[in-house]
């Protein structure tokens, strides 16, 4: 069932980059942009866990944030960011490689 879910948010984001981020001017301050990010979040953890890491990153997206390079972290944790968690990542200079390719904003 999770499956299902899982699609329908994926299909949910690439309607969202076909219909609408298709006739807007580029604007996202992270790479990848927050819909690609949905995405690979999703691929690989699923509809829950991949939500929240989605929901988070729109969150960092603000006006004032700086942006940048910001993958989806290799082991899951919300907390990834944060230098006392066991999931800690520092933020890349280079991106990972992704499985979206530059098809998609």
């Amino acid at each position: 069932m999770s499956t299902s879910i899982k699609a329908v948010m994926i299909c949910g984001v690439r309607w969202y980059q076909r219909h609408i981020s298709a006739n807007t001017p580029p604007c996202c301050k992270y790479y990848p942009s927050c819909s690609n990010y949905a995405i690979e979040a999703f691929e690989r953890y699923g509809a829950f866990k991949g939500g929240v890491l989605a929901v988070l990153r729109l969150l960092r997206c603000r006006p004032w944030s700086r942006g940048g390079i910001d993958d989806v972290p290799q082991q899951y944790s919300i907390f990834y960011r944060f230098s006392w968690s066991k999931a800690h990542e520092e933020p890349r200079l280079t991106p990972l490689a992704t499985t979206q390719g530059e098809a998609h904003r």
